[in-house]
């Protein structure tokens, strides 16, 4: 009898559990959408995706991807894969790298943070952010990565700042 009981009474509270658990989650997606809508408004904006730029010159293929390109940021800073079969890479990029903008800002980089030699290295080339107390990139809707001497007189990578 108390074995009844008590199945009876779990069966009434699991009933009652299941009943009320579907109320809230029919009115989920509308609480969902009006918190999503109001983090929009108030959510920062992220940057612009920048594609992976390749260039396929001579024995050694360069993919070079920007990662921070934020006006906000000290350093402008590109992650760059180099792969042959036959080329030493032991060379540093920081040398070899200028940044320019179409409104005629060139810079240097300053930094080619990876473990040099090799067939097959990948690192991030870094530049500033600010030069003379001007943003490199205010103003700008294109941006050149030019890369000399890696096993090619020049590889140009290119990418359009504007959505």
């Amino acid at each position: 009898m108390k074995r009844n009981i008590l199945l009876i009474t779990g069966l009434f509270f699991a009933g009652f559990l299941a009943a009320c658990g579907s109320e809230p989650a029919a009115q989920l997606p509308v609480v969902a959408a009006a918190e999503e809508a109001a983090n929009e408004s108030t959510a920062p904006k992220e940057a612009a995706v920048l594609d992976t730029a390749v260039d396929e010159q001579g024995a050694v293929t360069v993919s070079v991807t920007p990662v921070d390109l934020e006006q906000e940021v000290s350093e402008l800073a590109f992650e760059v894969v180099m792969d042959t079969h036959s080329v030493d890479l032991s060379m540093d990029l920081a040398e070899l790298a200028t940044l320019t903008t179409d409104n005629g800002r060139t810079v240097s980089a300053t930094l080619w943070d990876a473990v040099p030699g090799g067939h097959h290295v990948s690192g991030v080339l870094t530049f500033p952010a600010v030069v003379e107390g001007t943003t490199v990139l205010e103003g700008a809707s294109q941006l050149t990565l030019t890369i000399t001497n890696v096993d090619a007189p020049s590889r140009t990578f290119v990418w359009s700042l504007t959505k």
